[in-house]
């Protein structure tokens, strides 16, 4: 188990991490600013070994959009990484601000994805007000002598103006930057990647050309191969990126989020069965994402698995409640099930919680109600919707509920909708074409 030292001072934090690296015998200390621009490489020092990461959360700087953000600065992938380059008997001790932390790699204090193999421990003082580590992080009471520490080589100069670069907030500083990093060492893949990321922010086409230079420079590294993946979805190639994902994810399996871009360009390919099996080898990576969850009941659903998809969304339901489209879904679902009522249910949890009221999951709601049997709320319901819906959106919404009211009259004669209510859905379609 790897551990995670949280609370107190900075300098707490960094004492109780000496204290717990004292039980081990090697202790590779590395700069986490410059941890992402660096190629993984433990070949160097002898095992058991333990990674010490001081201020881990500088290893993340988000300072970039959600879309562009480059993935080595992703916790997610950076974290995997390690542990993936890692022996059995090898450990990571790192320590964080818990709030820079939550802001920047939320997911670790969610303890998702590769950092649910961490122990997150709080850094306390002593009842008597002595400043020390928590007791679990004491060092051990053996008398045997530790080894010398190996020293890692000290971060180049092109790693360090990289760290510069995406720890500024002004993206026209961090490109500048990065494009000093590239023509410092023009042989440098990741000066190359991380400039590429710079020009996306930009929407600069010369993104292309500088990931082309990356892969020709690391044709095997899989981050270069997701970022032009992300760059082909930004051009509406979804061939293109189904490959880039495909060849990232079959670099690095443990890569939860090519994978799940790879699931999500097979699914819009029209290729289901590709896209489940992408998004559950992510899943084993990062078990607890409710996105991946999320298309995983989806995607069942659309493949008749309606069992497989409530099962998946309703852990959707379980790790976020509030999350809104988690209950539609399921509502989705559990109608094509033909269980009505409880659609009703998860259909009115999800409009309990939405701020907008989705019009479209309303008409939805409101043609549970009549299925379920509750035709008089169900039909009011169902009017007030489509009035309040955007004009463009009229004529899909009456032609969805025409077709679900038909389905149901069809399947389930007794649950037969009133006639007049179907003739002037009918007759409402014809006035909107």
């Amino acid at each position: 188990m790897h551990v995670l030292i949280l609370g107190g001072s900075a300098t707490d934090r960094h004492r109780a991490a000496r204290e717990h690296v004292q039980q081990h015998h090697q202790a590779v200390i590395l700069d986490a600013a410059t941890l992402p621009f660096v190629r993984v490489s433990i070949a160097r020092w002898p095992p058991p070994r333990t990674v010490l990461l001081d201020d881990v959360e500088r290893a993340f700087p988000d300072n970039q959009t959600a879309s562009t953000r480059l993935v080595l600065t992703q916790s997610l992938y950076l974290i995997q990484k390690w542990i993936d380059a890692l022996d059995a008997d090898d450990h990571i001790v790192a320590t964080a601000d818990r709030a820079a932390l939550e802001r920047c790699a939320p997911e670790a204090l969610q303890r998702r994805g590769p950092w649910r193999q961490f122990e997150l421990l709080a850094w306390s003082a002593k009842p008597s007000g002595e400043r020390s580590a928590d007791a679990r992080l004491q060092p051990s009471r053996s008398d045997s002598t530790n080894a010398a520490s190996p020293q890692p080589p000290a971060p180049t100069a092109v790693a360090k103006l990289l760290a510069a670069a995406y720890a500024s907030r002004d993206p026209a500083e961090r490109l500048r930057m990065c494009r000093d990093a590239a023509e410092r060492d023009p042989t440098a893949a990741v000066a190359h990647l991380a400039l590429a990321s710079a020009y996306r922010e930009h929407r600069d086409l010369h993104a292309r050309a500088t990931l082309e230079r990356a892969a020709a420079l690391a044709p095997d590294w899989e981050a270069v191969h997701y970022e032009f993946g992300k760059l082909w979805l930004a051009l509406d190639d979804l061939n293109r990126a189904r490959d880039a994902f495909a060849r990232a994810a079959a670099l690095m399996p443990t890569f939860s989020a090519a994978l799940s871009n790879l699931g999500a360009a097979l699914g819009e390919l029209g290729e289901p069965d590709a896209a489940l099996a992408a998004f559950r080898q992510a899943l084993e990576a990062d078990p607890d994402n409710p996105a991946l969850l999320s298309n995983i009941g989806v995607v069942s659903r659309e493949m008749g698995r309606l069992d497989d998809s409530e099962a998946a969304l309703r852990q959707v339901i379980a790790l976020t409640p509030d999350f809104v489209f988690g209950h539609y879904n399921l509502g989705h679902t559990l109608f094509l099930a033909a269980r009505y009522d409880e659609a009703v249910t998860a259909y009115d949890e999800g409009a309990r919680r939405d701020p907008h009221k989705n019009p479209q999951q309303a008409c939805r709601l409101a043609m549970s109600r009549v299925a379920a049997g509750d035709a008089v709320r169900g039909e009011q319901e169902l009017w007030a919707a489509i009035n309040r819906a955007a004009p463009a959106d009229r004529e899909d919404l009456l032609l969805e509920a025409y077709e679900i009211a038909v389905a149901v009259a069809t399947a389930h004669p007794e649950r037969r909708p009133d006639p007049a209510f179907i003739e002037r859905l009918a007759a409402e379609i014809s006035n909107s074409e």
